[in-house]
């Protein structure tokens, strides 16, 4: 399965760095930040699949660092924090919190209330879920492997990002500024024009005519879609 990335942000180190080890104990890869500034520079230049956010940061609140988040991104988001007043925990959920932990908390209950987060946001970590496309094109999003008619395709890491992110809403128009925020990060300066390049790349290696594309669409003025009937499964894997 792949590992799935962990941003902490919290000012207590000594916290942080108990909470990264049970969490790098399970097979999540964990980053700690204290800061806002840092957690947005994390954010601009890498991709994370869940953040632990403290309220009470230095310069601003986790709540303002959630309420920012969420103009550009979906990324699940657990509240940790001393604060735990019922109004804190209303705030917390109203600016897009998924969940909200009072400290001092279990670390039992918190890597339960992670894996539950993450199964439900990406499925299952007992499952290996296995892309279709065309009866010609396999992927499995277990391993970040891509075979098509037989042999395997190398893809860039981001090229690999993009493709599983269209299959995972295949079928859907993306649109272009969405696949900006959700492959290079929710903070990212890197160009827009950036995305159409990936998709070209793509074409290129999946497509039998890039230049006129079976599955990767381009839909003017708004973005792509990955046309697609076939059928994604999950299998069980030891």
């Amino acid at each position: 399965m792949q590992e799935k990335r962990i941003l902490i942000v919290d000012d207590d180190m000594n916290l942080s760095m108990i909470t990264q080890d049970v969490l790098t104990d399970y097979g999540y890869d964990v980053t700690c930040v204290q800061d806002s500034e840092a957690a947005f520079d994390e954010l601009k230049n890498s991709t994370y699949h869940l953040i632990l956010l403290d309220i009470n940061l230095p310069r601003t609140t986790g709540f303002e660092i959630c309420k920012e988040l969420r103009l550009v991104s979906n990324i699940p988001v657990i509240f940790a924090s001393a604060r735990t007043s019922e109004n804190d925990k209303i705030t917390g959920l109203d600016m897009g919190g998924d969940d909200y932990l009072a400290k001092p908390y279990s670390l039992r209950e918190l890597l339960s209330r992670v894996n539950a987060l993450i199964r439900r946001t990406y499925g299952s970590r007992g499952q290996e879920l296995i892309y279709e496309i065309g009866n010609k094109i396999f992927i499995n999003a277990s391993i970040r492997k891509v075979v098509k008619n037989g042999k395997e395709v190398n893809l860039s890491l981001k090229e690999y990002d993009v493709l599983e992110f269209m299959c995972a809403n295949q079928n859907q128009v993306i649109k272009k500024e969405e696949l900006l925020n959700q492959v290079w990060g929710a903070f990212s300066e890197v160009e827009i024009a950036t995305v159409a390049v990936h998709i070209r790349w793509l074409r290129e290696k999946l497509e039998d005519d890039p230049s006129k594309p079976e599955y990767i669409k381009t839909v003017w003025g708004i973005g792509y879609k990955l046309e697609n009937e076939g059928e994604n499964r999950e299998a069980k894997y030891d």
